[in-house]
């Protein structure tokens, strides 16, 4: 909700696809389990790390094995502050990894907030 609210308020151009969990989000890339694939694939992810059945971890590595997603640049947004965490994603190739709540305003983590803004407003 909150980052649907921030694409209305910056008046986004793209659409928001939501996954609850990292297999939902697979099979909306990929197009598997008879889910109809996003298409154009997107230009940016927006990921949570604490996600059920497969978390943000064991998502950005199983992207690993498709070019066509692991191009895709990938915003951790999560709770966890946690070094080891941000350590893990940032190994896994992420693009920016920025504390929730999400608001780009005023984040603590405002470079990596400003670097997801600019490619969502493209």
């Amino acid at each position: 909700m909150t980052a649907q609210k921030a694409f209305e308020k910056f008046s986004v151009p793209h659409k928001l696809y939501t996954a609850f969990n990292g297999l939902e989000a697979l099979d909306l890339l990929l197009g598997t389990n008879g889910v109809e694939p996003i298409r154009p694939l997107p230009e940016v992810i927006l990921l949570d790390l604490n996600m059920p059945k497969m978390n943000g971890h064991e998502f950005l590595a199983e992207i690993q094995h498709h070019a066509e997603l692991r191009a895709i640049p990938v915003f951790i947004t999560t709770t966890s502050g946690m070094d080891v965490d941000r350590l893990n994603a940032q190994h896994l190739g992420v693009s920016g990894y920025i504390l929730k709540p999400l608001d780009f305003e005023t984040s603590p983590d405002m470079v990596d907030s400003m670097n997801l803004l600019e490619k969502l407003l493209r």
